[in-house]
């Protein structure tokens, strides 16, 4: 029966997970090192990131930590490049980093709406290029691989304060198919697929029940509390819940799957 597991095993691959300091990122990262890959561990908090990769060190795991501000072309550059000279090469990107400011459209800031879009869309946008310059055949990697960009269900329906996320969301929805898509007409051997959470309570998760009290859509924080759970059929998520998606992507035993969205949001977008 052991062998039914053997396709998630993730040994001799390497994984670069950005935006990995902490909550879902880190999540991701630890899961991916205990399947068995080698991980680069990359965020802007330095600190953190390399608190990350000390965690999968101690668990028996091998990690780097690289600082990495996605929305920057050089960045991606050398930290692609690093990972390769590290580790050997590159067989999974997950497109984590990701930033989140609530408002309502009449108050929003488009200095916010324009931020959301350099780091959730330029940011995905800039790793499937270098990601996939270097999984191709030609590449530095050159074993083909998977690209697993953290969209949202905010990125499949439509949600109050959050209008600028959710465009920036959809986005990458699309853009996860378009590349699909073209990577298979042309033959690089990569699968892109996107994965669609609903609210976990991650930092990011609370701020927004924070952020419906704030902008006046439920009276207190405990109430908007209240109303977020109860948009999930089944409850709250857990990280482990959206890294175990991932693992799943990122292994053989999603080997027919490109272009695809997989939603783990606990019956939030079925009501």
């Amino acid at each position: 029966m052991n062998t039914v597991f053997k396709c998630f095993e993730l040994e001799g691959k390497v994984a670069l997970v950005t935006g990995a300091a902490r909550g879902l990122g880190a999540e991701t990262a630890e899961t991916l090192a205990k399947a068995g890959a080698k991980v680069v561990v990359s965020d802007v908090l330095m600190a953190e990131a390399e608190a990350t990769a000390q965690r999968i060190r101690e668990l028996g795991g091998e990690a780097l930590a690289l600082g990495h501000d996605v929305t920057n072309e050089q960045h991606w550059e050398q930290v692609v490049q690093a990972t390769v000279e590290a580790f050997g090469g590159l067989d999974i990107l997950v497109n984590n980093a990701g930033i989140e400011k609530m408002a309502l459209f009449t108050e929003a800031c488009v200095e916010d709406f324009r931020l959301m879009h350099e780091v959730n869309v330029t940011g995905v946008f800039l790793g499937i290029k270098h990601a996939a310059r270097a999984m191709r055949p030609e590449g530095s990697a050159g074993k083909g691989g998977s690209i697993i960009n953290l969209s949202s269900v905010a990125g499949l329906v439509g949600m109050p304060a959050l209008g600028g996320y959710c465009s920036s969301k959809g986005a990458v929805r699309l853009m996860t198919k378009s590349a699909a898509v073209e990577f298979a007409r042309l033959g690089y051997g990569i699968r892109v697929n996107s994965i669609h959470p609903a609210i976990i309570k991650t930092e990011m998760g609370i701020n927004v029940v924070r952020g419906l009290a704030a902008v006046g859509l439920a009276p207190d924080e405990a109430s908007a509390d209240a109303y977020v759970e109860s948009l999930h059929p089944i409850g709250y998520g857990q990280p482990q819940d959206v890294s175990s998606a991932v693992l799943f992507l990122a292994s053989s035993a999603s080997r027919w799957s490109t272009g695809s969205e997989l939603v783990i949001d606990g019956g939030a977008s079925a009501c």
